[in-house]
């Protein structure tokens, strides 16, 4: 039996993601912020043989709700194999340069809502002892970049935050999955136009994330071909990459 928490699960990546786990030994908690987008999740999982699926309706943002729904999650499933977190907001780095409450807004969804909610997970994995914890940051982080270094900005602050989480919990038998996508072609970035061959569909990241978590990978780049694009934006010379428009 496979009990699985996914958290931001009506997300594109993460519906996939749900999807490909689905098999008739497997359990689902599911947590987002729309509950009939929640529904049509839950019934299309079970179409699909899941053995349970439950669901929380939830701002990720109010953080004093977390540790209520992570015991919510722990109480239904009876244990947690393996959780996603897979929410997060792709906010306008121009308005976030004129007014900081933006820039907050931004902090708070993609970097300090999933450290708060990291926080009794793994706690809890920690006492139980096995596991899997995966988790979705983003290449923005590597480096920074005039076009998006708000979000950059969380989503490095969350890379460098998995790092130190998987550190601790090696012992605990428990894995840490960082999962770095690049351009992906979903409802949230559908005002990008045009897209080119470096986007990827959602089904591919989620075929990248099942594999990963399988194979108790520290950090995927999805596809596999933004590890070779972020190794050249790395090494690029500050004295060089600050003139570059990127």
């Amino acid at each position: 039996m496979s009990k699985i928490l996914i958290i931001g699960a009506t997300s594109a990546i993460a519906q996939a993601t749900a999807q490909a786990w689905v098999t008739p030994d497997t359990e689902f908690f599911l947590i987002a912020r729309n509950s009939t987008r929640l529904q049509q999740l839950a019934d299309d999982l079970k179409v699909r043989g899941a053995t349970m699926v439950n669901w929380a309706e939830a701002d990720l943002n109010q953080f004093d709700q977390h540790q209520a729904l992570i015991q919510q999650a722990i109480q239904q499933l009876s244990s947690i194999d393996t959780v996603l977190i897979a929410h997060g907001s792709l906010d306008d780095q121009a308005e976030c340069e004129q007014n900081f409450n933006a820039a907050l807004q931004a902090l708070n969804t993609n970097l300090l809502s999933v450290m708060s909610l990291l926080t009794p997970l793994a706690n809890f994995f920690e006492k139980q002892r096995y596991g899997c914890i995966a988790v979705i940051s983003s290449v923005a982080g590597d480096r920074g970049r005039q076009s998006n270094y708000i979000y950059g900005t969380a989503k490095g602050g969350l890379s460098i935050f998995l790092q130190g989480l998987r550190n601790r919990l090696q012992r605990a038998n428990v894995s840490v999955l960082t999962i770095k996508p690049g351009f992906v072609d979903t409802p949230m970035t559908a005002h990008i136009q045009p897209k080119g061959a470096l986007w990827a569909k959602p089904e591919a990241i989620a075929a990248g994330i099942v594999k990963a978590v399988e194979k108790r990978r520290n950090t995927v780049y999805l596809p596999s071909i933004w590890w070779f694009i972020m190794t050249i934006i790395n090494n690029i010379p500050e004295s060089v990459f600050k003139r570059l428009k990127l």
